[in-house]
């Protein structure tokens, strides 16, 4: 068994970047053990573990960009910016966009851009965790950050279910649910990402 190194763990959806780390920490017995780059408990895909003292490069894996494949629902909005938060707007039926608008509006965040991060995040703000303050109904002064899309890609747009795919590279703490809760806001109907998978996390 692996005891200096890393592990490119296929991270379920519903499991926390900090049960992969647990999880490996049962497997080989070593404790030191930690992650590169948190992935949302309800996204899949790419999650770098170092072992042993290999976590000692932790913290410049972090800086690489990362791959990700998305999906937006378009029409709803959520206190989460996913489907799985409570609906906050739901006009699903009532509205009507067509493909070569959602391709601008998404094409448009190409570049360095300021985003505000999500109120359920692990973002600190005055030591405590946004999400901390969002579940205790507490209102906090959230801050832009700029974050670079090196690259968005539209695959597929589905009119009849409305949903959108895309892919998009980009630079650590770039949140992809608050690209469709944004992207919804100037499409005028509301948006919600759906589903994500992080296909790449520098070279993994």
């Amino acid at each position: 068994m692996i005891r200096d190194g890393i592990i490119n763990l296929l991270k379920p959806a519903g499991m926390t970047s900090t049960d992969g780390v647990q999880l490996l920490r049962k497997l080989t017995g070593i404790k030191r053990i930690g992650h590169a780059g948190t992935l949302d408990p309800m996204a899949a895909g790419v999650l770098p573990i170092c072992i042993g003292s290999a976590t000692r490069i932790i913290e410049y894996l972090d800086l690489d960009y990362k791959k990700y494949r998305c999906e937006m629902q378009l029409g709803i909005e959520t206190d989460t910016q996913d489907i799985w938060g409570t609906v906050i707007s739901d006009s699903r039926g009532s509205f009507a966009v067509d493909k070569s608008k959602i391709r601008e509006v998404l094409t448009g965040f190409k570049g360095i851009i300021s985003q505000y991060p999500p109120q359920y995040s692990a973002v600190r703000v005055k030591g405590r965790r946004l999400y901390e303050y969002a579940r205790k109904g507490e209102s906090v002064k959230i801050e832009p950050r700029e974050v670079n899309i090196k690259d968005i890609t539209v695959i597929n747009i589905d009119l009849n279910k409305n949903r959108v795919l895309f892919d998009v590279e980009c630079s650590k703490g770039t949140y992809i649910r608050t690209i469709c809760h944004d992207a919804g806001k100037i499409l005028g109907c509301g948006a919600a990402m759906s589903c994500l998978i992080r296909t790449a996390s520098g070279a993994f």
